[in-house]
């Protein structure tokens, strides 16, 4: 019988940046992972698979253009905290940055629901087991 540490070598590590924009009312956005996605339904922080050669700031600036239509720089990205979990098929290390300025207006372009939620409230939304222990790091700060 396998361990449980021979199980968690087996999973390879996933890498995914996600980011917490905070618009001027302290609000933080969130978005619903649309049908035929997996995972579909539950609301997550913007974000993506970080690629081969890419570092996570890099990925958010990427994603958030794709995902978001906003512009965003390298300066206005500050980390915050990761969350490290074990999912079944794989390890996912998802480091969360914190932005509150961007260039554009924040539409969704991938088919997602968005919502504006205050930090107290992010509770109150079904995310992934990765993402919910990410919540009272926003509320500390925000």
């Amino acid at each position: 019988m396998p361990t449980i540490e021979a199980d968690a070598a087996e999973r390879p590590l996933v890498l995914v940046a996600a980011c917490a924009l905070v618009d001027a009312d302290g609000r933080v956005l969130i978005a619903r992972r649309p049908e035929g996605k997996p995972m579909a339904g539950l609301w997550e922080f913007p974000g993506g698979k970080v690629e081969p050669g890419e570092r996570p700031e890099d990925t958010l600036i990427r994603e958030l253009a794709e995902e978001l239509s906003i512009t965003v720089t390298h300066a206005c990205l500050a980390p915050l905290t990761f969350a490290s979990h074990a999912y079944d098929a794989f390890h996912l290390l998802m480091p969360l940055f914190v932005c509150r300025r961007w260039h554009g207006t924040v539409t969704a372009l991938e088919g997602q629901e968005l919502a504006w939620v205050r930090p107290v409230r992010l509770g109150d939304y079904e995310m992934p087991p990765a993402d919910a222990p990410l919540i009272p790091h926003l509320r500390d700060l925000l």
